[in-house]
């Protein structure tokens, strides 16, 4: 559990060779907690029927909406950790690993309140089909008492990416995938208990992964987190805040998006709201492997930028980006490829099949755009420019597909149109990010070079 054994030095030696070592394991815990929610669709969807598939299916953008700002601040505590050991500072180490663990606790039982009060209205709101409304709810609101554990375990698994520790994680999310598998097979088809049976295993899981991580880095020689210890840290909490909101408020904005957008997907009716379920988890694992290169972006700058090591930022933010295409292209290209035997596992029904076929075949071989997106979005938080991130990535992406949803897809109302909206909000923001790269590159850089004037 030392430091020789887990970690990886961010800050010297070659960049490529360290990321991929970094991202590999990440992209298969990525994947294995993706397999949670497959899971559940590839149950209820054998199982139970399409009812039961849309009614899962159609949860996920409203789950992200109300997660994903306390998500969010996971990526800070991630950015002031790798800080923190860039520059070798033990007490600041120290601090943010407990405040961490506070944080953490404190936002996980907040949303859970929330995720339980709001599913029904939340999903009213969005035009979830009559019938399969009820089933969504009890999914949501089984979900989100699990969500504390879900926050926490986000929280331990960004302190360990910060000293490059991706294989821990891995071995958790393996045991805990089978758990989940086991008991979705245990309660939908012996007790026939449905969605309910789903998200009670999916919790399950949730609260034995937070567990796991925490005696992680309990036991982590660098981190030293004692139970006793666990407070805020004003310093550590507005740092982490500073940090971290931003990408939350960004991603809770572009669940917005996506919520209007499953909103006008619930208008063509639970049969397309099916294939179209079954099709976005399938991208859902061709984006975790892009993914993975936004948060090897975020740690590998960061701990430069601890280390004052500037001249890595290029090489590390160019690499990023490349393995990002590489693993979109291969991974959109084999979802394209093996589509209809993969929305097979969801469904058995033909038009189900038809419609998630569909939504593949906008987003197979354009999805490597996003990756590259969040590869730039990744560089820039690692310098610090958060905020500037957030602001650039509402513009370009959130609020051009708002702007589509009221203007395009009001003219030419079909779900082509509609998917279209992705590639060319990804496509516009990268550009946009690689100006901002630019601009920040060269103000992290003038400090130290009044410094040598």
């Amino acid at each position: 559990m030392t430091r020789k054994t887990y970690s990886i030095d961010m800050t010297y030696g070659p960049v490529f060779g360290k990321i991929v070592r970094f991202s590999i394991p990440l992209m298969a815990s990525g994947i294995l907690q993706l397999l949670y929610n497959a899971a559940d669709l590839v149950v209820v969807g054998r199982f139970t029927g399409s009812t039961a598939l849309a009614a899962v299916g159609s949860t996920g953008s409203l789950i992200n909406l109300l997660v994903n700002l306390f998500v969010g601040l996971s990526l800070g505590v991630n950015i002031v950790a790798a800080a923190d050991i860039g520059k070798n500072d033990t007490q600041g180490i120290h601090h943010t690993v407990h405040t961490a663990a506070a944080l953490g606790a404190v936002c996980g039982v907040v949303m859970g309140f929330v995720g339980w009060f709001a599913a029904n209205p939340l999903l009213r709101l969005m035009s979830t089909p009559t019938d399969v409304i009820a089933q969504a709810t009890l999914y949501v609101k089984i979900y989100f008492v699990g969500v504390p554990m879900l926050i926490l375990y986000n929280f331990g698994s960004a302190l360990l990416r910060s000293i490059g520790d991706t294989k821990r994680p891995l071995y958790i999310l393996m045991i805990t995938g089978i758990v989940n598998v086991v008991f979705n097979l245990l309660f939908v088809i012996k007790y026939n208990m449905g969605v309910a049976g789903v998200a009670i295993a999916t919790d399950m899981a949730q609260f034995l992964s937070a567990i796991m991580i925490w005696y992680c880095v309990a036991k982590s020689e660098i981190f030293q987190f004692r139970f006793a210890h666990v407070r805020i840290y004003k310093d550590k909490l507005l740092s982490i805040s500073r940090h971290g909101l931003p990408a939350g408020v960004q991603s809770v904005l572009f669940n917005i998006s996506n919520v209007l957008i499953q909103a006008s997907i619930n208008t063509f009716g639970s049969v397309a709201v099916a294939g179209n379920s079954a099709a976005s988890n399938i991208l859902n694992f061709v984006y975790t492997a892009m993914n993975t290169f936004h948060h090897a972006a975020v740690n590998f700058v960061a701990q430069n930028m601890g280390a004052k090591k500037f001249n890595r930022i290029p090489r590390i933010i160019a690499a990023c980006c490349a393995l990002a295409t590489i693993s979109g292209l291969l991974s959109g290209g084999l979802a394209w490829l093996f589509g209809k035997p993969l929305l097979g596992i969801y469904t058995s029904e033909a038009d189900v099949i038809t419609y998630g076929m569909e939504r593949l075949a906008v987003f197979a071989f354009t999805y490597f755009t996003c990756g590259v997106m969040d590869a730039l979005s990744g560089g820039l938080r690692g310098m610090g420019y958060s905020m500037l991130s957030m602001i650039v990535s509402l513009i370009g992406a959130c609020g051009l597909r708002i702007v589509w949803i009221y203007t395009l897809f009001v003219q030419f109302h079909s779900l082509f149109n509609l998917y279209l909206s992705y590639p060319v909000s990804w496509i516009i923001t990268a550009l946009a990010l690689v100006g901002c790269i630019v601009y920040a590159y060269h103000r992290v850089q003038r400090p130290e070079k009044q410094m040598v004037q």
